[in-house]
């Protein structure tokens, strides 16, 4: 996989970027207008930078930017996704995107439904939780935790043949819609975990710790 950071305005886990960046998983990182300032923060020049610019403030003078008129009809953050596609990666981690305006965040997690629906492996990393994408069908296999909440959630209409095994409440091939709240706050309960899905969208939520 090539695999691609990318770094919104909201609050971001330094330390997660930082240890991954070390481990030289990034192959390309997308700052996304004031994305850049936390980057600018931990020395990170980032490989692009784009955006209507409204939050930074400025157009940053760099050599890769890559700018948007602020009336547009997609998100900064979705229009990094595109970016990411055009570049070959096929596996995004987004950082400062669960924090700041509630709108903006539920406007994060439907653009990266969307570039999961499109074949793209998407992880959003928190402070202390991440959420993974799937598009059935598909399966997450989890490493065993003392303690910590899963949750699931459909990001269409509905998600077929979703099972869960390993976790405190199992399902098994259950179909789920959007406007459930079944797949809330499952619990690890010492062992390894297996979440799949046959056909759909599933948000999974899970403690940093069991982020592969």
């Amino acid at each position: 996989m090539r695999t691609c950071a990318l770094v919104a305005a909201a609050d971001f886990n330094d330390e997660h970027f930082r240890a991954f960046d070390a481990r030289g998983i990034f192959g390309t990182v997308i700052a996304v207008d004031a994305g850049l300032k936390h980057l600018e923060d931990i020395g990170r020049e980032p490989d692009i930078v784009l955006g209507d610019f409204d939050s930074l403030g400025y157009v940053p003078d760099v050599l890769h930017v890559i700018e948007f008129p602020t009336e547009k009809d997609a998100s900064d953050l979705e229009l990094a996704f595109e970016a990411a596609r055009d570049a070959g990666c096929d596996r995004v981690f987004v950082y400062g995107a669960l924090s700041g305006r509630l709108d903006h965040t539920i406007g994060n997690l439907q653009a990266s439904a969307a570039i999961s629906d499109a074949g793209v492996s998407v992880i959003i990393v928190g402070n202390d939780c991440a959420i993974r994408f799937l598009t059935g069908p598909a399966e997450l296999e989890l490493p065993a935790q003392d303690a910590g909440i899963v949750s699931v959630f459909a990001m269409n209409d509905c998600v077929y043949g979703l099972s869960i095994d390993g976790l405190k409440y199992p399902l098994d091939h259950a179909d789920i819609s959007n406007r459930t709240t079944l797949g809330l706050s499952n619990e690890f309960i010492g062992s390894s975990a297996c979440i799949s899905v046959e056909a759909g969208t599933l948000a999974v939520f899970v403690p940093l710790a069991a982020l592969i």
